[in-house]
């Protein structure tokens, strides 16, 4: 078993698409029309076939509540991996993204959260190799 596709909710496809794939660097995998909305997913260009992200609608009366309560916690809605959040965070300063939390150490693991601006805080993540 393994993981094929997770979500986040997004305030605006179109502006989500525009983050995730111009700013992040994932690519879009998947556009199908559903109505007012989109079956509408993004990949990591290094694994083109692993797990997709769903840029799910949040129209549902549960996701505002839900969000507004991660994010007043500091609590972001999923995690990315990256090889160095340190040069990471750099970059995606020099592209105007705000950090909720600058890179911190933790023990074997480097963390910094991002604000998405479709309404969700992204945590960007390494984790040292163990020997």
């Amino acid at each position: 078993m393994r993981i094929h596709l997770t979500s986040v909710f997004v305030d605006d496809q179109d502006k989500a698409l525009r983050f995730y794939t111009d700013v992040l660097g994932f690519v879009k995998k998947t556009e199908v029309p559903l109505g007012a909305d989109r079956w509408l997913t993004v990949v990591s260009p290094e694994d083109p076939d692993g797990t997709e992200l769903l840029l799910e609608p949040s129209g549902h009366p549960a996701v505002k509540p839900y969000r507004d309560a991660l994010a007043k916690d500091g609590i972001p809605a999923t995690a990315f991996a990256v090889d160095d959040v340190h040069a990471e965070y750099d970059r995606l300063r020099g592209l105007g993204v705000r950090f909720t939390q600058e890179p911190t150490e933790m023990g074997p693991v480097t963390i910094a959260v991002l604000d998405d601006t479709c309404g969700n805080l992204i945590q960007i993540v390494h984790q040292a190799d163990q020997a």
